[in-house]
């Protein structure tokens, strides 16, 4: 992939990721947390899974490959999910997106203890600090309870995205593409987190309006089915490192959008904070690409 098309690939995936958790905070003005992240699993399924089909791709159908990709789909866009849209509703959206942008962290933890993989020192460096910049974030909201239960919620949700991901890596889904995967997985979502949504908050907190239904169908379809569909393409074509620049480009574009639309400001601590965060994400990840493009 011509190195410029890439670059502009892996910016417009991290600005329209990074727009999410405004996108987010305006429909959670129309809806409660659970019944925006079923309604996105909704939509975003039925875009991408009519996609596939129409691009001539079979729904998998043994019985194994089922179950793993519900294992994905309970992880990545039930729980992780769930917990995001939560954890959105409590804090602000900048914030939100810099706690979020943590699953990097997590994963390179998780591929350390679930697949043995021996961490470098740049990326041992890159978790420690990562980490220290978590524990920076979370601190000023510890004494209010709202913010601190947004904050687990969003630290759960990038741990559950991390557990997904690195099941992908250690079960073989090399015969399903990326993009039918995840066409199965919202759909399954949708199963578990709408009758939850209905049972836990009801519909009475819904307003079924454009107020709802724009942001809902951004956070459905740009920033979730689109993207993928174009990180799937970058992951394919570009470079490992490439690839990896979308992890601490996208907790820049947050903050950015977070200040642009909702005026929001962050404090020194969260600067500081979020500097590490980002700083810690950027040794793992490329430690992880250096790793990943040493011959074999």
């Amino acid at each position: 992939m011509n190195s410029k098309i890439t670059l502009a690939t892996v910016t417009l995936v991290a600005v329209l990721i990074g727009a999410n958790f405004t996108a987010l905070k305006f429909a959670l003005d129309h809806t409660t947390p659970l019944m925006l992240a079923g309604l996105r699993t909704v939509v975003g399924g039925t875009f991408l899974l009519s996609f596939a089909v129409l691009r001539g791709e079979k729904i998998p159908t043994r019985r194994e490959d089922l179950q793993r990709i519900f294992v994905v789909s309970f992880s990545i866009t039930t729980v992780s999910s769930g917990l995001l849209v939560v954890g959105v509703s409590r804090v602000p959206a900048g914030l939100a997106s810099l706690i979020s942008s943590t699953m990097p962290l997590f994963t390179a933890v998780l591929v350390l203890l679930l697949l043995g993989s021996r961490p470098t020192r740049l990326g041992i460096i890159g978790l420690l600090i990562g980490f220290a910049g978590t524990a920076v974030l979370a601190s000023p909201s510890l004494g209010g309870e709202s913010a601190a239960f947004g904050i687990l919620a969003l630290v759960l949700s990038a741990l559950a995205w991390s557990f997904g991901t690195v099941f992908m890596k250690w079960k073989d889904f090399s015969h399903i593409s990326p993009v039918m995967i995840v066409a199965v997985q919202l759909p399954m979502s949708a199963a578990v987190l709408i009758p939850f949504a209905l049972v836990v908050e009801g519909t009475g907190g819904t307003d079924w309006s454009l107020g709802l239904f724009v942001p809902l169908f951004y956070a459905a379809v740009p920033a979730n089915a689109v993207t993928f569909a174009l990180m799937a393409t970058v992951v394919r074509r570009a470079t490992p490192t490439q690839a990896a620049s979308t992890a601490y480009m996208i907790p820049l574009s947050g903050v950015f959008f977070g200040w642009l639309i909702r005026d929001e400001r962050l404090g020194l601590i969260e600067v500081l904070g979020g500097a590490l965060v980002v700083l810690g994400v950027y040794f793992v990840v490329t430690a992880s690409a250096r790793a990943a493009a040493l011959p074999r």
